[in-house]
Parts: C-alpha cells; structure tokens; sequence
C-alpha cells in the first residue's frame, strides 16, 4: 500500500497513517567487526529506495552484532558448544527443557538461550545480543542525521517466540527517534468510548511488519517503513519504556 496522493490535509495532531510501504534494502555486503554499518546502510538505500524524512529503518541485530563484534568463537562440530554461553549471559534462568533454556538476560528479554544464535554467521561463533541496542539505533540515526539532514527512526529488531503462541516474530531491541509506545489512554474508541488502557507498542509492530520482506534467509538485514505519521516519532528507549518492570509482571 502507498499513501494516497489526493488525501485531504492533515494536521501534526491529528494525522495518522493512510498507507504504508515497506521496503527491503539489498545490497548490504558481509558486515565484519569494525565495519562502520551506518554509512554501509546508508549508501544501500540511497542505491534502492532513498531516505525520507519520517522513513523508519529496521535493522537486523545480527549485522549489528557483526559490526559491534559481538562474536563468540564456538567448536563448530558441536551444536551445543554455545550453551556455557547462554548461562553467561543470562541474569537468571527461567526455565529449562531438554537442551533449551529461557532466561532474562541482563537487559531485561525474557527469551530462548539468551539471545545467543548461530544461524547467518560463520559455523565457528556465535553471536551474542548488542551491548545497548538503544545505542546502536541512535548510532545509526545519528549518521543519517549528520550525512544528509535526514530525520528516520531506527529500530533493532530480533526474532523472539512468545509464551503460549506457536510461530517465532520479530520485536525491538531498541529504537531511536521513535516513540516506542503509543499510548491511546485517555482517547476515544470508533464508538465514543474513551480508552483506558490501551496502550499500543509501536516499534515491536513495526518491527515484526519489516520482517515480512527481510526474511530469515534472504540475506536482506535492513528494510525501510515509509508513510507513517509524525507522531510517531520522538525521543525514546525500548529499555526505558518497553520492557516491563518485574514490580509490573503478573508471571514472573
């Protein structure tokens, strides 16, 4: 879908997206430790679709763990030669069945084996979850900003199951220049009934929308949103705002 050319004005308060695009980006080579993946993402999408102001950039953490060398080596004959690993990196271990472990890893994520993966790199390492996805978001942004007066949103998105759902989907890890959380209390429903509640967690639905067109084998770590609203966008931290406070959680 593409915004419509003929939609009547809208204001800053009162505008809301009509329609969407979401792009893939090629063209993003093999991202080594040390690579400098801003200036990498920006010259692929200014070889494909560009950058706008209020685009929203995706990114896949594994790319940039690549570029932060958040690379660990492993034996590659053995398949579970990561898990020493996974008890390092987890702040505590929630369950456990069989070879899989769920843990909370010190930034908060409640998640399978810590976050630690060996798909999509090299058979002899594993990589571990970003330092501060957060920071690395506005790492990226910031490059847009400062090379080319570009005002985006950025978001660091991993694949993540959830508990009593079948199927894996892609969530933030951080963010910049988004609000993570668009909270709707306090407004009117279609039916005049004021919200009380809802509150929506935009990066998480955008960066599960982005893997649609990045795929898990496509080899198309970055994909661009664009047409979403102003409002949208402002400062923010998905370890600020997202993660739930334990004080919060009804299962922990």
């Amino acid at each position: 879908m593409t915004q419509s050319d003929s939609a009547s004005p809208r204001t800053a308060d009162t505008a809301r997206p009509i329609g969407l695009q979401i792009i893939p980006v090629p063209g993003l080579p093999e991202i080594r430790p040390g690579d400098d993946l801003a200036r990498l993402i920006i010259d692929a999408c200014l070889q494909s679709c560009g950058l706008h102001d209020h685009d929203v950039l995706v990114v896949s953490q594994k790319v940039v763990s690549k570029a932060e060398d958040r690379l660990v080596p492993v034996d590659p004959g053995d398949p579970l030669a990561h898990k020493p690993l996974v008890e390092r990196e987890s702040a505590r271990i929630l369950r456990r069945r069989g070879d899989l472990i769920i843990s909370e890893t010190r930034h908060g994520f409640v998640c399978a084996n810590a976050g630690i993966d060996r798909s999509n790199v090299a058979p002899d390492v594993a990589a571990l979850l970003p330092e501060d996805s957060d920071r690395s978001a506005r790492r990226i942004r910031d490059a847009v900003a400062g090379r080319h007066g570009v005002n985006v949103g950025v978001i660091v998105a991993d694949t993540f199951g959830r508990p009593w759902r079948r199927g894996l989907t892609d969530i933030a890890l951080g963010c910049a220049g988004l609000k993570p959380i668009l909270d709707l209390r306090g407004t009117p429903d279609a039916g005049g009934r004021q919200l009380h509640v809802t509150e929506v967690c935009l990066v998480d639905e955008l960066a599960a929308a982005a893997e649609l067109v990045r795929g898990k084998a496509t080899g198309i770590a970055v994909a661009v949103i664009r047409g979403g609203g102003p409002e949208w966008f402002g400062p923010g931290s998905v370890a600020e705002q997202v993660i739930r406070h334990p004080g919060e959680d009804l299962f922990r």
